[in-house]
């Protein structure tokens, strides 16, 4: 039996948080985000949907090394980050923003795929029944698009829980405070007989991955047949 040394618990614990974290703060903006590529008019579109989808095809270490010339003490906001006594480099917050990062245009892409479904006649009645755009965004386009929002979260969750390149680079690899999963499965492939370590992580790392997809996937039925 592959058993988990407390190193490796504190890993779990901090994938899961960094997860989580970096995808619940994320939803409302990719929402918006993805609302505005799906419903709106504005000169530069598809400018903001290539940005968007960049950290999809850009290597992850190229992310975290633009993020660290960001957030850097000698960045573009490192002043202003110092001013307000914050510190993002080898933090677990730069663990949330590399995984945010790298997530983000898989939460707008299914967000966006699911309010371009959305039946335009279900639009125009309500605002033919005299509904504001924020009524009609609450009572029509919220829950239409909920399976949507929930699957781009359940999937960009699943990505932060693998992230590696942009968090090592950004974060760090810090055991017990910056150091996920991927990256004690980096440092044991590293180790002479960290094989079996390495392995009971991978079969964890899957098994969360898997169960988020489930969750996800039942959460997405159950709002479609609550729907129909």
């Amino acid at each position: 039996m592959m058993a988990l040394s407390p190193q490796d618990l504190q890993a779990i614990l901090l994938s899961v948080k960094v997860a989580s974290v970096a995808t619940v703060l994320s939803a409302p903006f990719g929402f918006a985000t993805a609302y505005l590529l799906a419903f709106g008019r504005l000169p530069g579109k598809t400018i903001l949907e290539g940005i968007v989808n960049l950290p999809l095809v850009l290597p992850p270490v190229v992310v975290g090394y633009l993020l660290l010339l960001l957030f850097g003490r000698n960045g573009a906001f490192g002043p202003l980050l110092a001013q307000l006594h914050l510190r993002i480099v080898f933090t677990l917050t730069g663990a949330v923003v590399a995984s945010a990062v790298v997530g983000f245009p898989l939460l707008v892409r299914a967000i966006r795929i699911g309010l371009e479904g959305i039946d335009a006649h279900c639009l125009q009645a309500a605002r033919t029944l005299g509904a504001s755009r924020w009524d009609t965004l609450c009572t029509v386009v919220l829950p239409l698009a909920a399976p949507a929002l929930l699957a781009g979260m359940t999937l960009m969750f699943a990505r932060s829980l693998g992230e590696l390149g942009a968090t090592v680079v950004l974060a760090g690899n810090i055991p017990g405070i910056t150091q996920t999963i991927p990256l004690a499965i980096y440092d044991y492939t590293a180790t002479p007989g960290g094989g079996r370590p390495a392995l009971a992580l991978c079969l964890v790392s899957m098994a969360l991955s898997f169960v988020a997809l489930l969750a996800g996937e039942a959460a997405t039925r159950f709002f479609r047949t609550r729907r129909s």
